[in-house]
């Protein structure tokens, strides 16, 4: 458990690091009142993985290239070195506010190039496909699917 901690703390409550895709649902989040939980929280979103790397495995949590493409377009393409905050901070100020627990995991944010801030705007639709990754930490794929 982990709460109250130190920025130099935070790497001795980390087990690892994984992918993670941070899909976002922009209608929840404007037509329909507020705004971050419920446009991250459907169904299907917020897939992790393919697999946890240890954080004895990752030279610099803080050094890795991350990148997404749609349809084999590159969308994304940044580092961990460019993150407003970074990993201990992130973690240091959460466990302020909350308890985190074993198997918690916390999205760190994504680089420039989501397509709600593309002019004009461009939303993942039905038959799209979405590719994730972090390097060392391996890549996902989606196939965007309609509401059921």
């Amino acid at each position: 458990r982990a709460q109250y901690i130190n920025e130099d703390e935070v790497f001795d409550h980390i087990a690892g690091f994984t992918v993670g895709h941070d899909v976002s649902e922009r209608a929840f989040q404007r037509e329909r009142g507020g705004q971050f939980t419920k446009g991250k929280s459907a169904v299907t979103f917020a897939p992790v993985g393919p697999h946890l790397v240890t954080r004895d495995n990752i030279k610099d949590v803080q050094s890795l290239s991350i990148w997404s493409e749609v349809n084999g377009e590159m969308r994304q393409q940044g580092n961990t070195t460019d993150m407003v905050f970074g990993v201990k901070e992130i973690v240091s100020h959460l466990s302020q506010f909350m308890t985190l627990n074993p198997g918690d995991i916390i999205f760190t944010g994504t680089p420039a190039g989501v397509g709600d801030g593309m002019d004009p705007p461009s939303y993942l639709k039905p038959g799209d496909i979405v590719r994730v990754g972090v390097d060392g930490l391996g890549s996902q794929r989606q196939i965007i699917e309609a509401p059921r």
